[in-house]
């Protein structure tokens, strides 16, 4: 178990030299180089931000269900590099959109259009701007400042989750994440119940004591 929670360290420190070198380099990449920047590496690269997502949604309502499995629990840890390697992909994009146009991209948030439901674009948007406020935050200064709002805040996971997953299902009809909408909600209400029988049991075993 010692080895296997090393090994699980050294791939949470790969996951975050990663997305900080996708943040460093995609944004420039994007920006001056679109001809590299081709419409089949951007579907790739979104592919790859709901793999890690999808990782990052399951792997704590598994460790809820399965709780006597201990090789799942440490995977928990790695819900910080594989949550922010997804969500530097998605900000690499709105970095991009900074630097070609800061003024025409920061009026648009201000705008009914940029948020309307045409095209699902509000889908879009609220994914975004959830995946921003989240690598902003997944740090440990923000756990210290933020205290107590800290978990509220990562509660965002599932608007950043469910809307980019919703966005590219009804935009695109690609039906793989519309089974991965299901896996994540189903397990999550699992553990939802799991962990609400368990607490009525400590209650009970309490009450007797």
């Amino acid at each position: 178990m010692r080895i296997y929670l090393k090994i699980i360290k050294y791939i949470q420190e790969i996951l975050l030299v990663i997305s900080i070198g996708a943040m460093m380099f995609l944004p420039l990449m994007i920006t001056f180089r679109p001809d590299i920047i081709t419409n089949n590496i951007v579907t790739n690269l979104y592919l790859v931000a709901h793999i890690f997502l999808f990782f990052v949604m399951i792997i704590r309502p598994l460790a809820d269900i399965f709780i006597n499995t201990k090789w799942i629990r440490p995977l928990v840890i790695l819900r910080k590099g594989t949550g922010v390697v997804s969500a530097s992909i998605v900000v690499s994009f709105i970095l991009a959109k900074l630097m070609m146009d800061p003024t025409g991209y920061l009026g648009s948030l201000m705008t009914l259009n940029y948020w309307s439901m045409v095209n699902y674009a509000v889908l879009a948007h609220l994914a975004d701007l959830s995946a921003l406020v989240l690598i902003i935050t997944s740090n440990n200064l923000s756990k210290i400042i933020l205290g107590d709002n800290w978990k509220k805040i990562q509660q965002l996971s599932y608007v950043y989750f469910y809307g980019s997953v919703l966005y590219v299902y009804l935009s695109y009809g690609r039906l793989y994440l519309l089974l991965a909408l299901i896996i994540v909600t189903l397990l999550t209400f699992i553990s939802f119940l799991i962990k609400r029988q368990r607490l009525s049991q400590n209650l009970l075993i309490q009450k007797t004591i």
